[in-house]
């Protein structure tokens, strides 16, 4: 078997690849069968050299590949006719913005394997950039934080090397005695808290974040019933909210009025409450000044995400009583870093922990006549057509929704 690590051709420009140089070297002494190609980039963390230092063929062409492994999408003129590809292609959700891509891919008869549908037996995902996002996203929401009160400047995150170096950066600062809420108990939201953890900043429980004053930084870390409850009072448990999102109310505004800062790292249901609304957020109970939204629902649950921001102008401000976007230095503003590729912001750690990921749980199935049927669980196309699991995609396909 071969394959081809294909340059990333979307734009912006996207540095992250799928196996990093000394993956490819561990792969290839793991499976004898096993040949790698890279296609040659100016883009990507890794130089070309980097591959060819440790013995991977860095190719011009990779068609004759029998699995291209990419990151994000391929542009259509880009697609080659009867491969397998693995990415993210963005069409399970019905992206509107994605449906000629997905419709190319059944043209030229492409097995198509999307990365955000690759799971275990258990309908959990296997391989992901979440853990990154909260990592960056933290740092983001702390550099945020600085610029609006003017109490410290740190560099962008997409200057700095590695995690590390992104600790460094934030253990050199002076933090006052702010309180912290972090929403999300998955990896976006755990991401995150290890870079508070980093800093020495206490976690602290509910009651003693709601109640107490401090005279040092904290934070609370809520998963979904700290921050819903249900209409009718009961509390029955997590899985009672993940699967009736409906009967609940939320309950996020006892945090706002005595936070500093908000990090979002929670998943969101189209069903579920807003975490604020437009109206929560004009409130005198409202004293959030920074929101680090890493989760990125636009117009969604957190009213003051009315764009996605950007790595280049990662910070803008909304005010609450106009409801309209200005210079996140205004007073009575709120500074919202809503920026939604973050991982590409620390490309190489992201690199390292995705590949390590997909070598854990998707190579072996290439191998062992996927027995775990990751593979069957995560093809969406074959032979021209949608696979079964798939087939709810056929009107968004045809252009009827």
């Amino acid at each position: 078997m071969v394959i081809g690590i294909i340059n990333e051709l979307k734009n912006p420009p996207d540095k992250r690849v799928v196996f990093s140089p000394e993956k490819c070297v561990e792969l290839l002494e793991q499976y004898p069968e096993l040949s790698i190609k890279v296609e040659s980039s100016d883009v990507r963390t890794f130089l070309d050299d980097e591959y060819r230092n440790t013995g991977i063929n860095v190719v011009d062409d990779v068609s004759d590949c029998d699995v291209l492994l990419g990151v994000k999408e391929v542009p259509i003129e880009n697609l080659i006719e009867n491969k397998k590809y693995f990415f993210f292609s963005h069409t399970i959700k019905k992206q509107p913005y994605n449906r000629e891509l997905l419709n190319a891919i059944l043209d030229k008869n492409i097995e198509m394997f999307d990365h955000e549908v690759l799971t275990d037996s258990s309908g959990n995902r296997v391989v992901a950039f979440g853990r990154y996002a909260g990592i960056v996203g933290a740092y983001n929401g702390i550099r945020a934080y600085g610029l609006k009160t003017n109490l410290f400047e740190l560099p962008k995150a997409e200057n700095l090397k590695n995690q590390q170096e992104l600790i460094a950066k934030l253990n050199s600062i002076s933090l006052s005695a702010i309180k912290i809420v972090l929403t999300g108990k998955g990896r976006v939201s755990n991401g995150a808290k290890e870079m508070l953890d980093a800093m020495n900043i206490k976690e602290v429980n509910v009651d003693e974040y709601l109640t107490k004053d401090f005279n040092e930084p904290v934070y609370v870390q809520l998963n979904v019933l700290d921050y819903n409850k249900r209409l009718d009072g009961q509390v029955l448990g997590n899985t009672n909210f993940y699967n009736n999102p409906q009967d609940y109310q939320g309950d996020f505004m006892r945090f706002t009025a005595v936070s500093d800062l908000y990090i979002s790292g929670h998943y969101y249901d189209d069903n579920a409450p807003f975490i604020f609304s437009r109206e929560d957020a004009k409130s005198d109970d409202f004293k959030i000044k920074v929101v680090a939204d890493i989760s990125c629902d636009i117009d969604g649950p957190i009213a003051c995400t009315i764009k996605p921001s950007t790595i280049a102008d990662p910070i803008y401000g909304y005010n609450p009583q106009t409801e309209q976007e200005e210079d996140y230095s205004n007073e009575g503003t709120i500074a919202v870093m809503a920026v939604d590729n973050l991982p590409c912001e620390l490309p190489q750690d992201a690199s390292v922990g995705f590949g390590d990921q997909f070598a854990k749980h998707v190579i072996p199935a290439f191998f062992n006549d996927d027995k775990s049927g990751i593979l069957h669980r995560a093809q969406m196309t074959a032979n021209g057509k949608l696979t079964e699991g798939f087939s709810y995609l056929q009107n968004y396909v045809d252009g009827k929704e």
